[in-house]
C-alpha cells in the first residue's frame, strides 16, 4: 500500500532506523559545529554566545600553540574573549589586556585545573595548583615572609654571583675546547644548581651520584606536565593511561618522596640552622604551630619550587643572548652602560643592577618578545558561574590569557616585532602584574611568588656575561635560529651555539 505522495506504510526496518540514524548525526552535527566547539555546546545556555571556533582543537599538541590561539582568535574577532574546546574540556581565552585582568584578579578564577600529571607529581599541595582556601592561603604566607620576602632575596646575592662566576668558567672551557659555547646546557645546570643553593642549601655535580639523579628527575617531570595528555580531556580514556603519564608520574613521585624525604631528615639532624641565611628545607622545618608544615606537604612545596625556579631563568637568559647575538650594537650598549658603573677593575654585583636601566629594558623587551609562559603556563579554572564582560563563563571552565598575543599586538605595541629595548627606557612598564600589557608572570592572587628572586638572577647573570665576553655567531655557520618550541616553556627548538670573546 502507498500513500499518494508515493511513500510506504509498510517501510522495511532499515528504513525505520535510516530517519533516526540521520537525525541523531544531524544533531551531532549540530553539537559539533556549534561555536566553541563540542564542549561548549553541550552545556549551553541562553546567554550571550562567546565567539569561537566549532568541533574539538588539538592546538595544544602544537608546538606554536601561543600562535595558532592568536591568529584564530584574530581571524574571528574574538580576541577579548573566545571559546573553544578541547576534548570534554571548556576553555576560554583572552588576548586582550583589559579581558586578561579581568579573569586574572577575579575571585571567581581562583583554582587552577589539576592536570593528571601534576596531581600524580604532588603539586596539588603545593602553591601552583593548591585549590585556594585555608591552606593555600598558608602556602602564600610562608612564600612571601620567608622564601621570597626582599630580604632573603638580597640574601641569597653571594650564591648567586658565585654561580654566575662558576658559569664564565664553563663557558670558558667550551670555548677552549670546541670554540664555541651551546648556552642552553651552560644555563640549565647553573640555573639549577641556583635553585638546589636556595631549596636544599648546597649544589650538586650533575654528571654523578645524587646530582645525577636529580637532573633526571627534573628532566622526567618537565616532560610529564609539558606534554599533552588525551586522559585531561576525554575522562574516558583516563582509566586507559594510553600515554603512561599516571604509571610514570607515580614512580617519579616516588622517587622524589625519597630524595627529598632524605634531605629533610639531614637538616632535622643539623643543630643550629640560621634560619636568616638557611634553605627553604631550614625555613620551613622553623615554622611553628599553625603554619608547620607536614613531611609529604614539605616534600611537595619543595618540588614545586624546583620545578618552578629552574626552567624560566634558563630560557629567557637563552632568548635574551641570542638576541645580544643578532644585535650587536645593542649588546654593546648594554656593555658600555655596565662599564660606566663599574668600570673596568672590578667585576658587576647585585648593588649595580639599579644603576643599569638599559639592561633592565632588554629583559623586559625579551619577555615581551619571547616570553617563556606564552599561555601563562597554567591556567584558571571558574569556581562559579561567572561574566566575563558582556559573556557568560560556566563554572568548571578553564581560562587562559595568551600573553604572547597581547605583547605582539599592533594596536598596544608599535613595531610589535622589533627587537627594541628602547621603548621601555621612553616608557617604564612594569612586568611584575600590575600592568597587563606585559605580565610574563602572570596576575592576581596567583601571580609567581618567586618573580622578584627570578628577575634578579636574570639581572645579574647576564649583567655578569656582557661585562666578561663579547657574544658572536658561531663560525660553524647556521646564524641565530629564533624558531619557537613551546613546551612546558617557550623554548629555543634549535639551542643556542655561539662564541664568546673575552673582554677582560
Amino acid at each position: 500500500m502507498t500513500t499518494p505522495m508515493g511513500f510506504s506504510l509498510l517501510l522495511p526496518t532499515t528504513a525505520i532506523i535510516s530517519p533516526f540514524l540521520f537525525l541523531s548525526l544531524l544533531f551531532l552535527s549540530f553539537l559539533f559545529f556549534a561555536p566553541g566547539g563540542f564542549a561548549w555546546s553541550i552545556s549551553r545556555s541562553s546567554h550571550r554566545e562567546i565567539p569561537g571556533p566549532s568541533g574539538s582543537l588539538l592546538v595544544f599538541s602544537s608546538p606554536v600553540a601561543h600562535r595558532k590561539l592568536a591568529e584564530l582568535s584574530r581571524r574571528l574577532g574574538a580576541s577579548r574573549l573566545m571559546a573553544f574546546s578541547v576534548g570534554l574540556t571548556r576553555f576560554v581565552i583572552a588576548s586582550r589586556p583589559d579581558t586578561a585582568k579581568e579573569i586574572l584578579n577575579s575571585s571567581a578564577f581562583a583554582d587552577r585545573p589539576v592536570k593528571e600529571s601534576a596531581y600524580e607529581l604532588l603539586f596539588h599541595r603545593a602553591m601552583g595548583f593548591a585549590p585556594f582556601g585555608e591552606y593555600w592561603r598558608k602556602l602564600r604566607r610562608i612564600s612571601a615572609a620567608y622564601l621570597f620576602s626582599p630580604r632573603r632575596v638580597q640574601a641569597f646575592g653571594a650564591h648567586r654571583r658565585a654561580i654566575g662566576e662558576k658559569m664564565l668558567a664553563e663557558v670558558k672551557d667550551a670555548m677552549a675546547c670546541d670554540g664555541e659555547v651551546e648556552l642552553k646546557r651552560v644555563l640549565h645546570f647553573a640555573s639549577l644548581n641556583n635553585v638546589m643553593v636556595a631549596v636544599f642549601g648546597r649544589g650538586f655535580d650533575f654528571a654523578r651520584g645524587e646530582g645525577e639523579e636529580l637532573e633526571e628527575m627534573v628532566r622526567e617531570g618537565y616532560e610529564l606536565l609539558g606534554s599533552f595528555n588525551w586522559s585531561d580531556h576525554f575522562p574516558l580514556l583516563g582509566w586507559l593511561d594510553l600515554q603512561g603519564v599516571r604509571r610514570r608520574g607515580r614512580c617519579l613521585a616516588q622517587r622524589v618522596n625519597v630524595f627529598v624525604g632524605r634531605i629533610i631528615d639531614e637538616h632535622r639532624r643539623k643543630e643550629g640552622a640560621t634560619v636568616d641565611v638557611g634553605d627553604f628545607v631550614d625555613v620551613l622545618l622553623s615554622l611553628e604551630k599553625e603554619e608547620k608544615l607536614s613531611d609529604s606537604d614539605m616534600v611537595a612545596v619543595l618540588w614545586e619550587m624546583i620545578f618552578r625556579g629552574t626552567d624560566t631563568v634558563a630560557i629567557l637568559l637563552e632568548w635574551i643572548m641570542a638576541r645580544m647575538v643578532l644585535h650587536p650594537e645593542i649588546q654593546l650598549k648594554a656593555q658600555l652602560e655596565i662599564d660606566s658603573v663599574t668600570g673596568t677593575s672590578r667585576q658587576v654585583s647585585d648593588l649595580d643592577i639599579p644603576s643599569l636601566p638599559y639592561l633592565q629594558s632588554i629583559v623586559k623587551e625579551c619577555l615581551r618578545l619571547h616570553p617563556p609562559g606564552p599561555l601563562l603556563s597554567w591556567a584558571r579554572l571558574a569556581v562559579h558561574d561567572v561574566h566575563v564582560g558582556e559573556y557568560f563563563v560556566p563554572r568548571g571552565t578553564t581560562a587562559m590569557v595568551n600573553m604572547w598575543s597581547i605583547t605582539h599586538d599592533e594596536l598596544i605595541w608599535p613595531e610589535p616585532d622589533a627587537f627594541r629595548p628602547e621603548r621601555f627606557v621612553e616608557e617604564d612598564v612594569s612586568c611584575l602584574g600590575s600592568d597587563l600589557r606585559l605580565a610574563p608572570f602572570g596576575s592576581g592572587r596567583r601571580v609567581c611568588p618567586g618573580k622578584a628572586m627570578g628577575l634578579a638572577t636574570v639581572h645579574l647573570w647576564l649583567a655578569q656575561l656582557l661585562q666578561n665576553f663579547t657574544w658572536v655567531p658561531s663560525e660553524s655557520g647556521g646564524g641565530v635560529d629564533l624558531s619557537e618550541c613551546l613546551k612546558m616553556s617557550l623554548e629555543m627548538k634549535s639551542p643556542l651555539s655561539c662564541r664568546a670573546i673575552p673582554t677582560f
